[in-house]
């Protein structure tokens, strides 16, 4: 039975590359698997998924995925959505619809939360819609679970304001536990201006 999934975790807890081992596992065993994101997300070039360990692959953006056919659809053994946050209410509940309605397994990777400890509408979506949720984890600087995502200045300054999404900064953000999140600690080893 067809379910949807949502794997969420905090930066740098290797979600993306767990998406591209998961493909690659799917495609190993010659099951065909349709790699998709959102066009918002293309730091890594034009309809291509890399994650920070170097793995890369192509991909559709979600809009061009919408336009093919849900029996075309059906011929992928499963959906792999990487960037999931970025996603609307609207097409989280289209996923939903082609795991109730067509049959096609969905698995969608991404953040919970912003730098804020805001939802990202999609996230607030999958953690409702979801059949299953699982955390993939990471380690803040102390050594307890990275569950927050931090944005930082150039002078180490932990930011809780500014816009929700900004792309391609990936210096710019870390894990740290709530702890950690909540005084604005970067840790010991954190230098300014390392961006």
């Amino acid at each position: 039975m067809a379910q949807l999934y949502f794997k969420y975790g905090a930066m740098g807890s290797s979600k993306t590359a767990n998406a591209l081992m998961t493909r690659f596992n799917y495609e190993e065993r010659g099951q065909q698997t349709l790699l998709v994101k959102p066009r918002l997300d293309q730091r890594d070039g034009d309809h291509m998924v890399s994650s920070r360990i170097g793995l890369r692959y192509p991909c559709i953006y979600f809009d061009e995925m919408r336009k093919i056919n849900p029996m075309e659809l059906q011929q992928n053994a499963c959906i792999i959505v990487d960037e999931a946050q970025f996603l609307s209410k609207e097409e989280v509940d289209y996923l939903v619809s082609l795991v109730d309605d067509c049959g096609i397994p969905v698995i969608c990777y991404g953040l919970r939360a912003d730098f804020k400890g805001d939802l990202f509408p999609g996230s607030e979506e999958l953690l409702v819609m979801a059949d299953k949720i699982e955390e993939v984890k990471t380690i803040c600087w102390c050594g307890k679970k990275a569950t927050f995502n931090a944005r930082f200045d150039k002078d180490g300054h932990v930011l809780k304001e500014g816009a929700q999404v900004v792309l391609g900064a990936n210096d710019q953000y870390i894990g740290l536990c709530r702890r950690h999140w909540r005084e604005g600690n970067l840790g010991p080893d954190f230098k300014a201006d390392q961006t």
